[in-house]
């Protein structure tokens, strides 16, 4: 919205009023996302199987089995039911914000490495609580 700001003289913030510009930044950040559809191809792309997720902080590692690459986006909500909202579809790089009714939101970033390794990023609040991490997942198996 500051960017948005930026680029309004005073006489045009006067005649769109605060609402205006509230209604411009959401069509200006939501625009390019809406238009974009489902996607999330470079999900798709990753080798199906066992993955282990290994914690930048030093928690203990996990296991997943990833089936269609959808599996990254909700690791700290993993309840059926959220609703998630493409922030960024790219050819090596996905985000994704979602809400879990009753349990919290996230939003977690996936960069692609390769087919069998992925950088990840989440933060959000699950059970009443924030959370944040860092973490490598890389393919170590069948599932």
């Amino acid at each position: 919205m500051k960017t948005i700001m930026k680029h309004l003289s005073i006489d045009q913030f006067r005649v769109f009023g605060l609402a205006g510009i509230a209604a411009a930044a959401l069509a200006w950040v939501a625009g390019p996302v809406m238009a974009q559809g489902n996607g999330l191809a470079m999900l798709g792309t990753l080798a199906r199987g066992e993955w282990t997720i290994k914690h930048r902080d030093g928690s203990p590692d996990r296991k997943i089995c990833l089936r269609s690459g959808q599996e990254l986006i909700q690791l700290q909500h993993r309840e059926t039911g959220c609703n998630q909202f493409v922030v960024e579809d790219g050819v090596s790089r996905v985000t994704v914000q979602y809400t879990c009714p009753g349990n919290g939101y996230g939003r977690t970033s996936i960069r692609r490495e390769t087919a069998a390794l992925v950088q990840l990023e989440t933060q959000g609040i699950h059970a009443g609580l924030p959370f944040q991490f860092l973490a490598e997942a890389r393919r170590t198996g069948t599932c």
